[in-house]
Protein backbone atom coordinates (compact mmCIF):
# COMPACT_ATOMS: atom_id res chain seq x y z
CA UNK A 1 0.00 0.00 0.00
CA UNK A 2 1.17 3.29 -1.01
CA UNK A 3 2.82 5.45 1.55
CA UNK A 4 2.81 9.88 1.33
CA UNK A 5 4.53 11.90 3.64
CA UNK A 6 2.69 15.29 4.19
CA UNK A 7 3.89 18.33 6.06
CA UNK A 8 6.48 15.99 7.34
CA UNK A 9 3.52 14.35 8.93
CA UNK A 10 4.66 10.27 8.84
CA UNK A 11 0.83 8.69 8.79
CA UNK A 12 1.31 4.85 9.71
CA UNK A 13 -1.16 2.79 8.09
CA UNK A 14 -1.90 -1.22 8.92
CA UNK A 15 -2.71 -3.64 6.65
CA UNK A 16 -6.43 -4.10 7.62
CA UNK A 17 -9.57 -2.89 6.02
CA UNK A 18 -8.65 0.57 7.10
CA UNK A 19 -5.56 0.67 5.01
CA UNK A 20 -5.89 3.66 3.02
CA UNK A 21 -3.68 5.46 0.45
CA UNK A 22 -2.74 9.86 0.83
CA UNK A 23 -3.11 11.97 -1.60
CA UNK A 24 -1.76 15.56 -1.17
CA UNK A 25 -4.80 18.51 -1.34
CA UNK A 26 -3.17 21.62 -0.11
CA UNK A 27 -0.43 22.16 2.49
CA UNK A 28 -2.24 21.82 5.54
CA UNK A 29 -4.95 18.71 4.47
CA UNK A 30 -5.21 15.40 2.95
CA UNK A 31 -7.98 13.19 1.48
CA UNK A 32 -7.57 10.07 2.19
CA UNK A 33 -8.38 7.21 -0.43
CA UNK A 34 -8.72 3.47 -0.62
CA UNK A 35 -7.42 1.47 -3.71
CA UNK A 36 -11.45 0.44 -3.78
CA UNK A 37 -12.17 4.03 -5.07
CA UNK A 38 -10.24 2.90 -8.19
CA UNK A 39 -10.97 -0.62 -8.21
CA UNK A 40 -14.83 0.77 -8.30
CA UNK A 41 -14.05 2.51 -11.66
CA UNK A 42 -14.11 -1.00 -13.16
CA UNK A 43 -17.83 -1.27 -14.41
CA UNK A 44 -19.23 -3.97 -16.01
CA UNK A 45 -21.09 -1.42 -18.32
CA UNK A 46 -17.57 -0.32 -19.77
CA UNK A 47 -16.25 -3.57 -19.87
CA UNK A 48 -19.47 -4.74 -21.73
CA UNK A 49 -18.65 -1.58 -24.08
CA UNK A 50 -15.45 -2.83 -25.03
CA UNK A 51 -15.93 -6.06 -25.37
CA UNK A 52 -19.27 -5.88 -27.62
CA UNK A 53 -16.84 -3.85 -30.01
CA UNK A 54 -13.50 -6.03 -29.54
CA UNK A 55 -15.60 -9.88 -29.78
CA UNK A 56 -17.51 -8.52 -32.92
CA UNK A 57 -17.71 -9.67 -36.43
CA UNK A 58 -15.85 -7.02 -37.61
CA UNK A 59 -12.49 -8.14 -35.89
CA UNK A 60 -13.24 -11.30 -38.04
CA UNK A 61 -11.84 -13.19 -35.12
CA UNK A 62 -8.35 -11.66 -34.48
CA UNK A 63 -6.10 -14.60 -35.77
CA UNK A 64 -2.74 -13.77 -35.91
CA UNK A 65 -0.83 -11.74 -38.95
CA UNK A 66 -4.67 -11.06 -40.66
CA UNK A 67 -6.53 -7.74 -40.70
CA UNK A 68 -8.52 -8.87 -37.99
CA UNK A 69 -5.13 -8.78 -35.66
CA UNK A 70 -4.72 -5.34 -36.74
CA UNK A 71 -7.83 -3.73 -36.02
CA UNK A 72 -7.77 -5.42 -32.52
CA UNK A 73 -4.04 -3.82 -32.24
CA UNK A 74 -5.27 -0.77 -33.42
CA UNK A 75 -8.17 -0.49 -30.65
CA UNK A 76 -6.14 -1.10 -28.35
CA UNK A 77 -3.45 1.39 -28.69
CA UNK A 78 -6.82 3.98 -29.66
CA UNK A 79 -7.56 3.31 -26.25
CA UNK A 80 -4.28 3.84 -24.25
CA UNK A 81 -3.67 6.81 -26.30
CA UNK A 82 -7.54 8.17 -24.74
CA UNK A 83 -6.57 7.36 -21.16
CA UNK A 84 -3.02 9.02 -21.41
CA UNK A 85 -0.97 6.26 -21.01
CA UNK A 86 2.15 5.81 -22.98
CA UNK A 87 4.14 3.09 -25.19
CA UNK A 88 6.29 1.46 -23.04
CA UNK A 89 9.27 1.52 -25.67
CA UNK A 90 11.16 4.47 -25.62
CA UNK A 91 10.42 5.58 -29.30
CA UNK A 92 6.54 5.95 -28.21
CA UNK A 93 5.57 2.80 -30.66
CA UNK A 94 2.97 0.99 -28.80
CA UNK A 95 3.47 -1.95 -30.93
CA UNK A 96 6.12 -4.00 -30.49
CA UNK A 97 6.86 -6.11 -33.92
CA UNK A 98 6.77 -9.87 -33.06
CA UNK A 99 8.06 -11.85 -36.90
CA UNK A 100 6.79 -15.16 -37.51
CA UNK A 101 6.64 -17.75 -40.05
CA UNK A 102 4.40 -20.37 -40.86
CA UNK A 103 6.92 -23.68 -41.94
CA UNK A 104 5.33 -26.16 -44.96
CA UNK A 105 6.45 -29.72 -44.03
CA UNK A 106 9.92 -29.91 -45.80
CA UNK A 107 10.98 -32.09 -48.40
CA UNK A 108 14.21 -33.88 -49.02
CA UNK A 109 15.89 -36.38 -47.38
CA UNK A 110 18.71 -37.70 -45.11
CA UNK A 111 21.91 -39.96 -46.35
CA UNK A 112 23.13 -42.18 -43.58
CA UNK A 113 26.52 -43.78 -44.65
CA UNK A 114 25.60 -43.31 -48.40
CA UNK A 115 21.75 -45.11 -47.40
CA UNK A 116 18.92 -42.27 -48.64
CA UNK A 117 16.21 -42.05 -45.94
CA UNK A 118 13.72 -39.72 -47.60
CA UNK A 119 11.87 -37.92 -45.22
CA UNK A 120 8.73 -39.31 -43.40
CA UNK A 121 10.28 -42.67 -43.98
CA UNK A 122 12.47 -43.50 -40.55
CA UNK A 123 13.44 -40.16 -39.83
CA UNK A 124 10.52 -36.82 -40.00
CA UNK A 125 11.48 -33.25 -39.54
CA UNK A 126 9.67 -29.51 -39.62
CA UNK A 127 13.11 -28.02 -39.77
CA UNK A 128 15.42 -27.03 -43.16
CA UNK A 129 18.41 -28.52 -42.74
CA UNK A 130 21.13 -28.31 -45.59
CA UNK A 131 25.06 -29.47 -44.37
CA UNK A 132 26.85 -32.51 -44.18
CA UNK A 133 28.73 -34.19 -41.25
CA UNK A 134 31.62 -36.92 -40.88
CA UNK A 135 30.70 -37.87 -37.31
CA UNK A 136 27.63 -37.37 -34.51
CA UNK A 137 27.87 -37.07 -30.67
CA UNK A 138 25.73 -39.54 -28.78
CA UNK A 139 24.95 -37.90 -25.72
CA UNK A 140 22.46 -41.11 -23.74
CA UNK A 141 19.50 -39.40 -22.82
CA UNK A 142 20.63 -35.75 -23.23
CA UNK A 143 19.83 -35.03 -20.29
CA UNK A 144 21.43 -32.46 -17.66
CA UNK A 145 19.55 -32.09 -14.06
CA UNK A 146 21.34 -31.06 -10.66
CA UNK A 147 24.82 -33.42 -10.43
CA UNK A 148 23.70 -35.55 -13.75
CA UNK A 149 24.80 -34.67 -16.99
CA UNK A 150 25.20 -36.84 -20.12
CA UNK A 151 27.10 -33.85 -21.48
CA UNK A 152 30.30 -34.38 -19.41
CA UNK A 153 33.47 -34.49 -21.01
CA UNK A 154 32.41 -34.03 -24.80
CA UNK A 155 32.23 -31.36 -27.04
CA UNK A 156 28.88 -30.97 -29.46
CA UNK A 157 29.53 -27.38 -30.73
CA UNK A 158 28.35 -27.24 -34.48
CA UNK A 159 27.36 -31.32 -34.49
CA UNK A 160 24.38 -33.03 -34.18
CA UNK A 161 23.30 -34.94 -31.20
CA UNK A 162 21.98 -38.35 -30.79
CA UNK A 163 19.63 -38.57 -27.71
CA UNK A 164 17.22 -40.94 -27.02
CA UNK A 165 14.20 -40.99 -24.92
CA UNK A 166 13.85 -41.99 -21.15
CA UNK A 167 16.38 -41.59 -17.99
CA UNK A 168 18.80 -43.39 -16.35
CA UNK A 169 18.18 -45.84 -13.75
CA UNK A 170 20.21 -47.50 -11.12
CA UNK A 171 20.93 -51.28 -10.31
CA UNK A 172 18.45 -50.95 -7.83
CA UNK A 173 15.64 -49.87 -9.61
CA UNK A 174 15.94 -46.20 -8.54
CA UNK A 175 16.11 -43.63 -11.09
CA UNK A 176 19.31 -41.47 -10.54
CA UNK A 177 17.20 -37.84 -10.90
CA UNK A 178 14.66 -38.51 -8.91
CA UNK A 179 16.46 -40.28 -6.42
CA UNK A 180 13.28 -42.77 -5.97
CA UNK A 181 11.70 -45.47 -7.66
CA UNK A 182 9.34 -42.68 -9.38
CA UNK A 183 9.88 -41.31 -12.91
CA UNK A 184 11.11 -37.60 -13.17
CA UNK A 185 9.81 -35.50 -15.77
CA UNK A 186 12.54 -36.56 -18.20
CA UNK A 187 10.64 -39.40 -18.75
CA UNK A 188 7.32 -37.09 -20.07
CA UNK A 189 7.65 -36.53 -23.69
CA UNK A 190 5.49 -33.88 -23.92
CA UNK A 191 7.41 -32.23 -21.08
CA UNK A 192 10.74 -33.32 -21.20
CA UNK A 193 11.10 -32.99 -25.16
CA UNK A 194 11.43 -29.45 -25.16
CA UNK A 195 13.99 -29.56 -22.40
CA UNK A 196 16.15 -31.95 -24.75
CA UNK A 197 16.04 -29.51 -27.39
CA UNK A 198 17.02 -26.56 -25.64
CA UNK A 199 19.81 -27.96 -23.46
CA UNK A 200 21.46 -29.20 -26.95
CA UNK A 201 21.28 -25.48 -28.27
CA UNK A 202 22.29 -23.83 -24.94
CA UNK A 203 25.27 -26.66 -25.24
CA UNK A 204 26.17 -25.18 -29.60
CA UNK A 205 24.64 -27.98 -30.76
CA UNK A 206 24.03 -27.89 -34.83
CA UNK A 207 20.61 -29.74 -34.49
CA UNK A 208 19.32 -32.87 -32.14
CA UNK A 209 18.52 -36.23 -33.76
CA UNK A 210 15.71 -37.62 -31.13
CA UNK A 211 15.17 -41.48 -31.52
CA UNK A 212 12.36 -42.36 -28.88
CA UNK A 213 10.17 -45.21 -30.77
CA UNK A 214 7.19 -45.32 -28.67
CA UNK A 215 6.31 -41.79 -29.61
CA UNK A 216 7.78 -41.61 -33.16
CA UNK A 217 4.59 -42.56 -34.53
CA UNK A 218 3.44 -39.25 -33.42
CA UNK A 219 5.69 -37.81 -34.84
CA UNK A 220 5.35 -39.07 -37.95
CA UNK A 221 1.26 -38.65 -37.90
CA UNK A 222 1.54 -35.31 -37.43
CA UNK A 223 4.39 -34.85 -40.51
CA UNK A 224 1.41 -36.63 -42.73
CA UNK A 225 -1.26 -34.72 -41.48
CA UNK A 226 0.69 -31.68 -42.53
CA UNK A 227 1.85 -32.51 -46.00
CA UNK A 228 -1.44 -34.21 -46.72
CA UNK A 229 -3.27 -30.46 -45.49
CA UNK A 230 -0.33 -28.72 -47.00
CA UNK A 231 -0.51 -26.31 -43.98
CA UNK A 232 2.31 -26.29 -41.24
CA UNK A 233 2.68 -24.84 -37.54
CA UNK A 234 3.50 -20.98 -36.96
CA UNK A 235 6.71 -20.51 -34.93
CA UNK A 236 8.92 -17.13 -34.07
CA UNK A 237 11.15 -16.67 -37.40
CA UNK A 238 14.61 -17.74 -36.84
CA UNK A 239 17.96 -16.07 -38.08
CA UNK A 240 18.88 -18.63 -40.65
CA UNK A 241 22.56 -18.46 -39.40
CA UNK A 242 21.59 -19.80 -36.44
CA UNK A 243 18.97 -21.94 -37.19
CA UNK A 244 18.49 -25.16 -34.96
CA UNK A 245 17.44 -28.54 -36.65
CA UNK A 246 15.33 -30.88 -34.89
CA UNK A 247 14.66 -34.34 -36.74
CA UNK A 248 12.77 -37.80 -35.03
CA UNK A 249 14.14 -41.28 -35.81
CA UNK A 250 12.77 -44.25 -35.55
CA UNK A 251 14.33 -47.95 -34.71
CA UNK A 252 15.70 -48.47 -37.75
CA UNK A 253 17.20 -45.29 -38.57
CA UNK A 254 18.30 -44.90 -34.92
CA UNK A 255 20.36 -48.35 -35.10
CA UNK A 256 21.97 -48.18 -38.24
CA UNK A 257 23.87 -44.72 -36.54
CA UNK A 258 24.52 -46.87 -33.46
CA UNK A 259 23.51 -50.47 -33.02
CA UNK A 260 23.64 -50.91 -29.40
CA UNK A 261 21.22 -47.91 -28.51
CA UNK A 262 18.42 -49.33 -26.71
CA UNK A 263 20.95 -50.87 -24.41
CA UNK A 264 24.20 -47.96 -24.39
CA UNK A 265 23.46 -45.08 -22.79
CA UNK A 266 27.59 -43.50 -22.31
CA UNK A 267 28.32 -40.49 -24.41
CA UNK A 268 30.28 -40.95 -27.26
CA UNK A 269 31.53 -39.69 -30.86
CA UNK A 270 29.92 -41.68 -33.76
CA UNK A 271 31.47 -41.57 -36.63
CA UNK A 272 28.96 -41.40 -39.54
CA UNK A 273 28.39 -39.66 -42.90
CA UNK A 274 25.58 -37.53 -42.52
CA UNK A 275 24.32 -35.94 -45.71
CA UNK A 276 20.90 -33.67 -44.70
CA UNK A 277 19.25 -32.34 -47.76
CA UNK A 278 15.93 -31.06 -46.04
CA UNK A 279 14.50 -27.91 -47.88
CA UNK A 280 11.69 -25.86 -46.67
CA UNK A 281 9.56 -22.83 -47.61
CA UNK A 282 8.29 -20.72 -45.02
CA UNK A 283 5.32 -17.81 -45.23
CA UNK A 284 6.10 -14.78 -43.48
CA UNK A 285 3.53 -13.35 -40.98
CA UNK A 286 3.94 -10.04 -39.51
CA UNK A 287 2.27 -9.73 -36.02
CA UNK A 288 2.91 -7.15 -33.21
CA UNK A 289 2.11 -7.35 -29.15
CA UNK A 290 0.87 -4.02 -27.85
CA UNK A 291 2.56 -2.36 -24.30
CA UNK A 292 1.89 0.26 -22.97
CA UNK A 293 3.52 1.26 -19.42
CA UNK A 294 2.82 3.84 -15.75
CA UNK A 295 5.73 4.68 -14.57
CA UNK A 296 6.76 4.22 -10.90
CA UNK A 297 6.29 7.17 -8.58
CA UNK A 298 9.50 5.42 -6.39
CA UNK A 299 11.18 2.23 -7.76
CA UNK A 300 10.21 3.45 -11.73
CA UNK A 301 13.28 0.41 -12.28
CA UNK A 302 10.44 -2.36 -10.84
CA UNK A 303 8.40 -3.85 -13.41
CA UNK A 304 4.83 -5.75 -12.55
CA UNK A 305 3.64 -6.96 -15.72
CA UNK A 306 0.06 -7.73 -16.27
CA UNK A 307 -0.82 -9.79 -19.41
CA UNK A 308 -3.57 -11.10 -22.08
CA UNK A 309 -3.47 -12.70 -25.19
CA UNK A 310 -5.22 -10.26 -27.80
CA UNK A 311 -5.70 -13.06 -30.19
CA UNK A 312 -7.94 -15.53 -31.41
CA UNK A 313 -8.44 -18.46 -34.02
CA UNK A 314 -9.92 -16.59 -36.83
CA UNK A 315 -12.34 -17.76 -39.13
CA UNK A 316 -13.19 -21.47 -39.89
CA UNK A 317 -13.65 -23.53 -42.78
CA UNK A 318 -17.27 -23.18 -43.05
CA UNK A 319 -17.13 -19.41 -42.64
CA UNK A 320 -18.23 -18.79 -39.07
CA UNK A 321 -16.10 -16.28 -36.96
CA UNK A 322 -14.66 -17.44 -33.56
CA UNK A 323 -15.37 -13.97 -31.95
CA UNK A 324 -13.41 -15.23 -28.90
CA UNK A 325 -15.38 -13.20 -26.66
CA UNK A 326 -13.87 -15.06 -23.20
CA UNK A 327 -10.99 -16.24 -24.93
CA UNK A 328 -9.13 -13.76 -24.45
CA UNK A 329 -11.57 -11.39 -25.45
CA UNK A 330 -12.56 -10.96 -21.50
CA UNK A 331 -8.75 -11.12 -20.59
CA UNK A 332 -8.36 -8.32 -23.16
CA UNK A 333 -11.20 -6.01 -21.88
CA UNK A 334 -10.26 -6.46 -18.34
CA UNK A 335 -6.86 -5.18 -18.85
CA UNK A 336 -7.70 -1.75 -20.64
CA UNK A 337 -10.14 -1.36 -17.59
CA UNK A 338 -7.63 -2.46 -15.21
CA UNK A 339 -5.25 0.19 -16.47
CA UNK A 340 -7.73 3.14 -16.96
CA UNK A 341 -7.98 2.31 -12.44
CA UNK A 342 -4.29 2.91 -12.36
CA UNK A 343 -4.21 5.81 -14.29
CA UNK A 344 -7.42 7.19 -12.49
CA UNK A 345 -4.98 7.26 -9.78
CA UNK A 346 -1.51 8.47 -10.60
CA UNK A 347 -4.15 11.38 -12.22
CA UNK A 348 -5.08 11.53 -7.98
CA UNK A 349 -1.35 11.62 -6.71
CA UNK A 350 -1.32 8.17 -6.21
CA UNK A 351 0.47 6.38 -8.50
CA UNK A 352 2.25 2.88 -7.83
CA UNK A 353 5.64 2.90 -6.66
CA UNK A 354 6.46 0.28 -9.27
CA UNK A 355 6.07 0.79 -13.12
CA UNK A 356 3.09 -1.07 -14.41
CA UNK A 357 3.55 -3.00 -18.07
CA UNK A 358 -0.10 -3.45 -19.78
CA UNK A 359 0.94 -5.77 -22.29
CA UNK A 360 -0.98 -7.82 -24.73
CA UNK A 361 0.88 -10.59 -26.50
CA UNK A 362 -0.29 -11.80 -29.67
CA UNK A 363 0.28 -15.23 -30.69
CA UNK A 364 -0.83 -17.36 -28.36
CA UNK A 365 -3.17 -19.71 -29.65
CA UNK A 366 -0.55 -20.40 -31.78
CA UNK A 367 1.70 -21.27 -29.30
CA UNK A 368 2.94 -18.54 -26.78
CA UNK A 369 4.57 -17.03 -29.19
CA UNK A 370 4.15 -13.43 -28.58
CA UNK A 371 4.72 -13.88 -24.93
CA UNK A 372 7.91 -15.90 -25.82
CA UNK A 373 9.37 -13.50 -28.42
CA UNK A 374 8.76 -10.98 -24.99
CA UNK A 375 10.62 -13.00 -22.82
CA UNK A 376 13.28 -14.67 -24.95
CA UNK A 377 14.12 -12.58 -27.57
CA UNK A 378 13.65 -8.77 -26.75
CA UNK A 379 12.14 -8.14 -23.51
CA UNK A 380 11.09 -4.18 -23.64
CA UNK A 381 11.76 -4.25 -19.97
CA UNK A 382 14.43 -6.04 -17.79
CA UNK A 383 13.56 -9.63 -17.01
CA UNK A 384 15.84 -9.38 -14.09
CA UNK A 385 13.97 -6.42 -12.78
CA UNK A 386 10.31 -7.29 -13.39
CA UNK A 387 8.93 -8.55 -10.19
CA UNK A 388 5.52 -10.79 -10.93
CA UNK A 389 3.52 -11.30 -14.18
CA UNK A 390 -0.47 -11.23 -13.48
CA UNK A 391 -1.92 -13.17 -16.54
CA UNK A 392 -5.49 -12.96 -17.52
CA UNK A 393 -6.80 -15.63 -19.85
CA UNK A 394 -10.57 -16.29 -19.72
CA UNK A 395 -12.34 -14.94 -16.94
CA UNK A 396 -15.91 -14.29 -18.32
CA UNK A 397 -17.55 -17.10 -17.98
CA UNK A 398 -18.41 -19.83 -15.75
CA UNK A 399 -17.27 -23.59 -15.72
CA UNK A 400 -20.30 -25.85 -16.26
CA UNK A 401 -18.14 -28.06 -13.05
CA UNK A 402 -19.13 -24.25 -11.13
CA UNK A 403 -23.03 -23.50 -12.32
CA UNK A 404 -24.66 -23.31 -9.11
CA UNK A 405 -21.61 -22.00 -7.26
CA UNK A 406 -20.40 -18.99 -9.46
CA UNK A 407 -18.30 -16.82 -7.17
CA UNK A 408 -14.87 -18.04 -8.18
CA UNK A 409 -12.04 -17.88 -10.30
CA UNK A 410 -9.37 -20.62 -10.54
CA UNK A 411 -5.66 -19.73 -9.83
CA UNK A 412 -2.75 -20.87 -11.12
CA UNK A 413 0.80 -20.74 -10.44
CA UNK A 414 0.66 -18.55 -7.73
CA UNK A 415 2.77 -20.71 -5.17
CA UNK A 416 5.10 -22.29 -8.07
CA UNK A 417 7.99 -19.63 -7.55
CA UNK A 418 6.86 -17.39 -4.74
CA UNK A 419 5.18 -18.06 -1.32
CA UNK A 420 5.24 -14.47 -0.53
CA UNK A 421 3.05 -13.95 -3.95
CA UNK A 422 0.86 -16.77 -2.94
CA UNK A 423 0.16 -15.30 0.35
CA UNK A 424 -0.25 -11.74 -0.67
CA UNK A 425 -2.64 -12.87 -3.03
CA UNK A 426 -5.01 -14.62 -0.86
CA UNK A 427 -4.72 -11.54 1.78
CA UNK A 428 -5.91 -9.10 -0.68
CA UNK A 429 -8.57 -11.38 -1.66
CA UNK A 430 -9.74 -11.84 1.65
CA UNK A 431 -9.65 -8.17 2.54
CA UNK A 432 -11.71 -6.56 -0.66
CA UNK A 433 -13.53 -9.57 -3.19
CA UNK A 434 -14.04 -12.71 -1.21
CA UNK A 435 -13.75 -14.39 -4.12
CA UNK A 436 -13.50 -18.48 -4.03
CA UNK A 437 -10.06 -19.05 -5.16
CA UNK A 438 -9.58 -22.33 -6.48
CA UNK A 439 -6.52 -24.58 -7.42
CA UNK A 440 -8.11 -26.99 -9.06
CA UNK A 441 -5.96 -26.65 -12.06
CA UNK A 442 -2.53 -25.76 -9.80
CA UNK A 443 -2.29 -29.44 -9.13
CA UNK A 444 0.50 -30.73 -10.58
CA UNK A 445 -0.83 -33.45 -11.90
CA UNK A 446 -3.42 -31.95 -13.37
CA UNK A 447 -4.19 -33.63 -16.89
CA UNK A 448 -5.13 -30.21 -18.45
CA UNK A 449 -1.43 -29.08 -17.49
CA UNK A 450 -2.82 -25.67 -18.27
CA UNK A 451 0.06 -23.72 -15.85
CA UNK A 452 1.92 -24.23 -19.30
CA UNK A 453 -0.52 -23.20 -21.61
CA UNK A 454 -0.87 -19.37 -21.34
CA UNK A 455 1.81 -16.85 -21.57
CA UNK A 456 2.32 -16.42 -17.75
CA UNK A 457 4.82 -20.12 -18.41
CA UNK A 458 7.38 -17.62 -20.62
CA UNK A 459 7.86 -15.57 -17.59
CA UNK A 460 7.33 -18.57 -15.07
CA UNK A 461 10.07 -19.99 -17.29
CA UNK A 462 12.27 -16.89 -16.59
CA UNK A 463 12.20 -17.29 -12.77
CA UNK A 464 9.85 -14.61 -12.73
CA UNK A 465 7.16 -15.00 -10.05
CA UNK A 466 3.22 -15.11 -11.93
CA UNK A 467 -0.69 -15.56 -11.27
CA UNK A 468 -2.57 -17.11 -13.97
CA UNK A 469 -6.53 -15.92 -13.63
CA UNK A 470 -8.78 -18.12 -15.29
CA UNK A 471 -12.59 -19.16 -15.58
CA UNK A 472 -11.75 -22.74 -16.98
CA UNK A 473 -13.16 -24.05 -20.54
CA UNK A 474 -16.79 -24.43 -21.38
CA UNK A 475 -19.01 -25.70 -24.45
CA UNK A 476 -18.58 -22.20 -26.15
CA UNK A 477 -14.38 -22.95 -26.37
CA UNK A 478 -12.44 -22.01 -29.55
CA UNK A 479 -15.81 -22.14 -30.95
CA UNK A 480 -18.13 -19.60 -32.85
CA UNK A 481 -20.73 -19.43 -29.91
CA UNK A 482 -18.24 -17.69 -27.85
CA UNK A 483 -20.17 -14.56 -28.05
CA UNK A 484 -19.88 -11.15 -25.84
CA UNK A 485 -23.75 -11.79 -25.12
CA UNK A 486 -22.57 -15.22 -23.20
CA UNK A 487 -20.56 -12.82 -20.81
CA UNK A 488 -21.13 -13.12 -17.20
CA UNK A 489 -20.14 -9.27 -16.73
CA UNK A 490 -20.72 -9.05 -12.69
CA UNK A 491 -17.96 -11.98 -12.60
CA UNK A 492 -15.76 -10.45 -15.02
CA UNK A 493 -15.83 -7.28 -13.12
CA UNK A 494 -15.35 -8.49 -9.91
CA UNK A 495 -12.56 -10.74 -11.31
CA UNK A 496 -10.66 -8.06 -13.23
CA UNK A 497 -11.21 -5.84 -9.40
CA UNK A 498 -9.76 -8.99 -7.95
CA UNK A 499 -6.47 -8.59 -10.38
CA UNK A 500 -5.98 -5.02 -9.63
CA UNK A 501 -6.18 -5.21 -6.06
CA UNK A 502 -3.35 -7.63 -6.33
CA UNK A 503 -1.44 -5.54 -8.80
CA UNK A 504 -1.94 -3.04 -6.49
CA UNK A 505 -0.58 -4.60 -3.79
CA UNK A 506 2.34 -5.86 -5.78
CA UNK A 507 3.40 -2.56 -6.93
CA UNK A 508 3.22 -0.75 -3.65
CA UNK A 509 4.61 -2.39 -1.14
CA UNK A 510 7.87 -2.00 0.13
CA UNK A 511 9.90 -4.85 -0.67
CA UNK A 512 9.33 -6.78 -3.76
CA UNK A 513 7.97 -10.25 -3.84
CA UNK A 514 10.38 -12.80 -3.00
CA UNK A 515 11.65 -15.75 -5.20
CA UNK A 516 11.65 -18.68 -2.91
CA UNK A 517 11.19 -21.78 -5.05
CA UNK A 518 12.90 -22.63 -8.41
CA UNK A 519 11.16 -23.06 -11.87
CA UNK A 520 10.39 -26.11 -13.63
Amino acid sequence: MKRILLCSLALAMSCNTSQKTVTETTQAQAVVVSPTTYAETITEAELKEHLYIYASDEYEGRETGTPGQKKAIAYIKAQYEKMGIPAAKTDGDYFQKVPLEVSKVPSGKVVLNGTDYTLGEHVVSFSQAVDSHEAIVYAGYGIEDGDYSDYTDIDVTDKYVLVKAGEPLNEDGIYKISGTSAKSLWSNVSESLSKRIKLAKDKGAKGILYFDQANYPRFKSRFDYMKVADSGNMSLKENQNTTFASFFVDSEFAKALLPEIENDSASKIVLAKLDFKVESTNNEVSSENVAAILKGSEKPEEYVVISSHLDHIGVNADGEINNGADDDGSGTVALLEIAQAFKKAADAGNGPKRSIVFLHVTGEEKGLLGSQYYTDVEPLLPLANTVANLNIDMIGRIDPKRVGDRNYIYLIGSDKLSTDLHTLSEEVNSKYLNIELDYTYNDENDPNRFYYRSDHYNFAKNNIPIIFYFNGTHDDYHRPTDTPDKINYDLLKNRSQLIFHTAWEVANRDQRVIVDKVSK
